[in-house]
């Protein structure tokens, strides 16, 4: 029961791995959920709460065992405007209300749409993250003094820089050594040891904020049940289930690909929502996968629901007890380990691709590489990334439609259309008909195409009037059964039109 519950049924899962990798995990989502809690001006708990909600909810009910959820920083931004406006209670009614739209997502079997991603807006979505997972990092050199954001320098940015390359390098040669434990975790330890007894004067996690708290206890929020609260929040309730159904049913696709295996886009969906509504209850500013730690979480050996279930009992631990000894990590520890996350998440043979590739797919893979650079917003960039494949998609299948011309032993003009009759095609299909020189009779042969949408059947109606109007007939011939349901169910044809050969 254990063991189908964590995923280990699989030989091949160590638990040492695991529960390793959990640490390790939990380290790295720390000051991330920090960061952003402040950010949005929120209490520092409340995205610890988050991020150990959204983690154990998700490891034990969600479709993608190795996947890792928390406070991410991509749903809480969204919020910000929410919460200036009218407080802090009305995003946790958001976040409840944000978590019932991703269950209905998955009940109504919708996650499986993520698979029409087109693998140029893939490599787009983790090129644009990794560069933003740098200079996220790079922000950390950074120091506030007065409300200014300034710049380290003199032996303050030595030793940060120090540190920071201290921690890559471990990462790098540790692996070398030994796999057994994650090289990440040996970092983080390593360049803390240092920190710790050479007294070295450097920034650390309790620079950000001060951690230390209580259980998350039961809250329904506190504002007024009305028609005007629900219209309040809904649009922000609509974009933060969006946002956090892209970023987690692409984080379970990518991991999807790293492991060779298969999760449940829907069951995944279902999780995502319920992890939500629970934290709008009990204190938590919600969220979603994250992609980063994933990685983290993958690279470090795990493959079960154990490490995630680690990481999120980590971070309780750390809030309830263990605060005073994690805020003592150095900033420059954690900053390494997320540089080389980012370095690894880059699709480098994307580079490669580029000489390889249609121009159309390398300019997605670019346009959304921008505008997640641009405007951190994932959701936005996967969503205008499709929408762009799918008009090149269109425009190049309108374009190939084809009527090849032939006549019949009676001597009737036969029309063999090649190519998918659409919105798109149906200009060009019209144009290739001359219904003044045809003969009486005309056959429009689609063997080798299909009638497809509403402007089809509109193309084809306008068609057969033209050849009335000179008194010929049009027959369709070789007409597949879906096309020739949409015809009928049209109502628009006579089904004397339509003949098989």
């Amino acid at each position: 029961m254990l063991q189908r519950l964590f995923g280990l049924q699989n030989q091949n899962i160590r638990i040492q791995s695991e529960i390793l990798a959990g640490l390790t995990v939990a380290m790295t989502m720390i000051p991330e959920s920090l960061s952003f809690a402040i950010l949005a001006g929120l209490h520092p708990l409340t995205g610890l709460y988050a991020a150990f909600l959204m983690g154990i909810i998700t490891a034990v009910f969600g479709g993608r065992p190795g996947m890792v959820s928390g406070g991410a920083g991509a749903t809480i931004i969204v919020m910000i405007s929410l919460i200036a406006m009218y407080g802090i209670e009305y995003l946790f009614a958001a976040v409840v209300l944000a978590g019932i739209i991703q269950v209905l997502v998955g009940v109504l079997k919708l996650g499986r749409f993520v698979r029409f991603i087109p693998q140029p807006v893939m490599y787009g979505f983790l090129n644009g993250l990794a560069i933003v997972i740098f200079f996220a990092q790079i922000a950390q050199f950074k120091i506030d003094i007065e409300g200014v954001n300034t710049w380290l320098s003199g032996m303050a940015l030595y030793i940060m820089i120090g540190l920071t390359l201290l921690t890559i390098l471990v990462v790098t040669i540790f692996p070398k050594i030994t796999k057994k434990v994650p090289a990440t975790l040996v970092a983080i330890i390593v360049t803390t040891a240092v920190v710790f007894f050479f007294q070295v004067d450097t920034r650390k996690v309790m620079d950000i904020a001060h951690i230390s708290g209580s259980l998350p206890s039961f809250h329904i929020p506190s504002l007024p049940f009305t028609l005007e609260t629900l219209q309040i929040i809904l649009p922000f309730s609509l974009v933060m289930a969006g946002v956090g159904l892209v970023e987690s049913l692409l984080t379970l696709s990518i991991v999807d690909e790293i492991t060779n295996t298969k999760g449940n886009s829907n069951k995944e969906s279902i999780a995502q929502g319920i992890a939500n509504i629970t934290n709008g209850f009990f204190g938590g500013m919600g969220g979603c996968a994250m992609i980063a730690q994933t990685l983290v979480n993958l690279d470090a050996g795990a493959r079960s629901r154990l490490a995630a279930i680690i990481g999120s009992l980590t971070i309780l631990a750390i809030i309830l007890v263990g605060a005073p000894i994690i805020e003592q990590i150095p900033l420059a520890a954690l900053v390494g380990v997320m540089m080389i996350v980012a370095i690894t998440t880059f699709k480098w043979v994307s580079f490669q691709l580029v000489t390889r590739m249609p121009k159309a797919d390398i300019f997605v893979l670019f346009l959304v590489t921008i505008i997640i650079v641009i405007t951190h917003n994932l959701a936005l960039a996967v969503l205008i990334g499709v929408i762009v494949s799918a008009l090149v998609f269109a425009w190049d299948n309108a374009i190939r439609i084809r009527a090849r011309k032939s006549f019949d032993p009676h001597g009737n003009k036969v029309y063999a259309i090649y190519g998918p009759l659409f919105f798109g095609s149906t200009t060009s299909f019209i144009e290739k008909f001359t219904p003044l020189t045809d003969t009486p009779v005309v056959y429009l042969d689609f063997k080798e195409s299909r009638i497809v949408d509403m402007s089809a059947i509109e193309a084809l109606k306008k068609l057969i009037d033209k050849y009335q109007e000179q008194n010929k007939q049009i027959l369709l011939i070789n007409v597949n059964a879906e096309s020739k349901r949409l015809l009928i169910n049209s109502k628009l044809f006579n089904s004397n039109l339509l003949e098989n050969n």
